[in-house]
């Protein structure tokens, strides 16, 4: 994809993975309450900022800690609703969330890179084209989904190794939300 020809606006729908995009992952556990929620730098106001260029924003993400019994739906309610009040009190917002609770062994549909999440965000919101879509994720589990789905793929990294591997799989790679943020504002329509 030549980051030339993408031209954002209002009919288009970004989607973003949670852990590691929106808030710090925790390596090697899961953010299981609203104290253990923290919103990586920059992130509310680049969701601000992407809220006015993108028509939808919609959240994705695999929460296979409900499936391993380490945390109930009820408290990843509570963590999504900190996160969406952070957002907002920051001039953002967040369409609409959705997860899967399933594990990577149970090979769900629903669990990223199953493509089960996008169709449901589709029904709810039945103007999404996937081709006006972008989907920007930290693993290349995001990236596959997006693929699947013909959505624009941008990976979230520090490194471009895994961009530079996967090339047929991410068509960009930005360190961090804010720095996609400031890239799409050069290539939005009005």
């Amino acid at each position: 994809m030549n980051s030339a020809n993408l031209h954002i606006d209002r009919s288009w729908t970004l989607f973003l993975d949670r852990d590691g995009v929106i808030n710090r992952r925790i390596t090697g556990v899961y953010v299981k309450t609203p104290e253990e929620f923290e919103l990586l730098p920059g992130v509310g106001g680049a969701i601000a900022e992407l809220g006015q260029l993108f028509g939808r924003i919609v959240v994705v993400s695999n929460q296979q800690g409900i499936g391993r019994g380490l945390m109930t739906e009820a408290d990843l309610a509570r963590v999504h609703r900190k996160m969406t009040q952070e957002v907002e009190s920051l001039g953002g917002r967040i369409d609409a969330i959705f997860y899967s609770p399933h594990l990577e062994a149970d090979r769900s549909f629903m669990r990223k890179p199953g493509v089960g999440m996008g169709l449901a965000a589709r029904r709810r919101f039945p103007e999404i084209r996937f081709r006006r879509c972008l989907m920007a994720g930290d693993t290349l589990s995001d990236m596959i989904f997006g693929r699947r789905l013909g959505m624009v793929t941008t990976l979230i990294t520090q490194t471009p190794e895994t961009a530079r591997r996967h090339a047929a799989r991410v068509d960009l790679w930005f360190p961090c939300l804010p720095a996609l943020a400031a890239f799409i504002r050069t290539k939005t329509l009005f």
